[in-house]
């Protein structure tokens, strides 16, 4: 028998897997899926881990250990890299913001590498949340920063003359509005995709070893031994997926504070 006869099978129950089921409740009512179990799983080991951050770190003026180390570490990189590298001077009033959004993607992001577990942010119902809340978030500072007809009218660049002016309001209005769209589906289609890609390779492992648990024989014992490529292609991913885990993270809180810049640049 071919252990590939039934991949294609074995695939669609897999991505059948990724669909949202209720708990408890209904999908088109209060329900809680598994990933809002995982993503409030992920929440509370985010508070955890910060938490004990900030005590270890109270406990000397100079970081020790490498627990601190690393988060100290990690911080000061959305610090420097993302909030002041783009923000500026005004840096310092979005660092809790951005930071917050970069650890709770990151969080959610690699609990879902672990074997059984799904990352609360491999829904696209809980991307669009995160990506509103940026959203509401660049969108309430511009009109702080400029007053809310001041921050519709910086939409068109000064300058041009009308009607043109208009159209380019309007190009930026539906751009503006699809940042939204942008962070939400980048954020999800990159999850799952790379989470489908783990669950095929781990599929095609179990398949070739299957006969042999079945029913021993050489032959199967031989076929099992392709099952060693695809368990070092997975290992291979796997690593690539805590990457990308990262990666996500890192652009999601980008993208936040370049659109957080835009919204709040003035024109000289």
């Amino acid at each position: 028998m071919n252990p590939l006869e039934n991949l294609g099978t074995d695939v669609n129950e897999l991505v059948s897997g990724f669909v949202s089921t209720p708990i408890f409740g209904t999908l088109q009512s209060l329900g809680f899926t598994q990933y809002s179990f995982w993503l409030l799983v992920a929440t509370i080991l985010f508070l955890v881990v910060m938490f004990r951050f900030k005590r270890k770190q109270a406990e000397s003026l100079v970081p020790q250990g490498r627990f601190v180390n690393i988060i100290e570490f990690v911080v000061q990189f959305v610090r420097d890299d993302i909030c002041k590298g783009i923000l500026g001077d005004t840096w310092r009033k979005h660092f809790p913001f951005v930071a917050t959004v970069f650890f709770f993607v990151l969080f959610n992001n690699l609990v879902g590498i672990i074997p059984g577990c799904k990352p609360g942010t491999g829904t696209i119902s809980t991307t669009v949340a995160i990506a509103l809340y940026s959203f509401v978030y660049f969108i309430y500072r511009g009109i702080q920063k400029k007053g809310a007809w001041g921050y519709i009218k910086s939409l068109a660049p000064e300058g041009v003359v009308f009607p043109l002016n208009l159209l380019v309001w309007c190009i930026e209005v539906v751009s503006t509005f699809l940042r939204l769209v942008t962070l939400s589906v980048r954020l999800f289609c990159n999850l799952f995709a790379g989470h489908v890609v783990m669950g095929t390779f781990a599929l095609l492992a179990a398949l070739f070893v299957e006969p042999v648990l079945e029913n021993f024989s050489l032959q199967a014992l031989a076929m099992s031994s392709a099952s060693i490529g695809w368990v070092a292609v997975l290992i291979v991913i796997y690593l690539v997926e805590i990457l990308v885990a990262a990666i996500q993270a890192y652009v999601f809180a980008l993208l936040t504070s370049v659109y957080i810049q835009t919204a709040e640049a003035t024109e000289e």
